[in-house]
């Protein structure tokens, strides 16, 4: 192994094959796909619960944007697949570095659904210990998480651990320096980094072709000596076994991988968008029918892997999901004030100590006023 950690190998090794690994059509049939093998029928039956739960997890939060309980949400919709794959093959010892669209990976990782969507309430935190679930806070800036999970990555290889890291981004975060930085670190030390690109064919209006001349995006991991794969990320199936080979590929120490799933961006880029402005519905109808949840569907059902009564189940688990989501967003939350001086610094400095007594004085001058004017407006009803 090279000086810094590099493992050196072969340019046909880097790049990636002339089309997708892709194991079922879209419409659940299999495919012969020989690059990788099919993930167990098991590992495939969690996947499209982790599917029906996170579809259900999306329509639920549009809603709740329009009902005033969200402020803004980004829809992962059409994009499932990838959000489930992102976590399903990773340890309890793993990281993973998501975006502010992956609160459905970030969920899999076994963050309650209310704490992840606190950041996009609008709140000051991101809403869960990042240490309990293994899951850094959801990135709005793109692609400053990429550096954050090499960083990551470069310190537990430092302790000597087997830590493996996902960090997740979308086609436009490609175009960022960031990316590239995050990329070349992670090569250089051969660092346990798995970078999955969410390539949903739009980085809000701009179509991909306006953010790369190259072949794919994957093709851009041999610049970094690294190897890029290409994967239908509408294909639950195809994805875990991409994930799970490159994971195993990084926790035995041969270093980071690129990998791009090709899937889209079916909603809008969030509730503030018009996609109308940029993209025909035509299009959009077309990915509709490449659905990753009715793909697996119609594949574990011909496997009798399927039942009516599982999927019952599952539908009933989603929309108590659904169910205990709406619920916590819906409850009202008196905000502390005091929370401004909490967390500036570790400790209290006294110009902040000050500044709380101040607010704290009017905020006690302001209660006492209203509850002089109460007791006056009860005496004045009495009389």
């Amino acid at each position: 192994m090279p000086e810094g950690g590099t493992v050196a190998h072969e340019d046909s090794e880097l790049l990636p094959g002339e089309t997708p690994v892709r194991f079922l059509d879209q419409d659940g049939r299999a495919l012969d796909e020989t690059r990788y093998p099919m993930p167990p029928l098991s590992e495939l039956q969690a996947a499209y619960r982790a599917l029906v739960v996170a579809r259900r997890i999306n329509e639920q939060c549009s809603a709740l944007v329009r009902q005033g309980r969200l402020a803004v949400y980004p829809s992962s919709h059409g994009q499932e697949a990838c959000e489930v794959a992102a976590a399903l093959p990773l340890a309890e010892r793993d990281w993973l570095f998501p975006t502010y669209r992956d609160a459905v990976a970030v969920i899999g990782r076994g963050v309650p659904p209310a704490e992840a969507m606190v950041l996009l309430q609008g709140d000051w935190h991101s809403g869960y210990d990042p240490r309990e679930h293994g899951v850094a806070p959801q990135a709005t800036p793109l692609a400053t998480q990429l550096l954050h999970a090499a960083g990551f990555a470069h310190a537990a290889k430092l302790r000597g651990e087997d830590t493996v890291v996902v960090a997740m981004c979308g086609d436009g975060a490609t175009s960022e320096g960031d990316f590239h930085e995050a990329l070349n670190l992670a090569a250089v030390f051969g660092l346990a980094v798995v970078f999955l690109v969410q390539n949903n064919g739009f980085a809000i209006s701009v179509p991909l072709s306006r953010q790369t001349a190259a072949a794919s995006l994957a093709h851009k991991a041999i610049g970094y000596g690294m190897p890029g794969v290409r994967v239908d990320g509408n294909d639950a199936a195809a994805l875990l076994a991409v994930m799970h080979a490159a994971v195993d590929r990084a926790r035995a120490g041969g270093g980071p991988t690129l990998v791009e799933a090709h899937t889209y961006r079916i909603q809008a880029h969030t509730n503030a968008d018009d996609d109308t402005r940029y993209r025909d519905r035509a299009e959009v109808q077309e990915w509709v029918a490449r659905d990753p949840l009715i793909r697996l569907r119609s594949y574990l059902r011909v496997c009798d892997a399927l039942s009516a009564a599982a999927e019952d189940e599952i539908t009933a688990e989603a929309e108590a999901v659904a169910a205990e989501l709406r619920d916590a967003l819906q409850a009202e939350h008196v905000p502390d004030p005091e929370d401004l001086f909490r967390h500036v610094y570790a400790e209290r400095t006294p110009r902040l100590e000050e500044q709380w007594a101040m607010l704290a004085d009017e905020l006690a001058r302001d209660a006492e006023s209203e509850h002089a004017e109460s007791e006056h407006a009860e005496h004045e009803e009495a009389r």
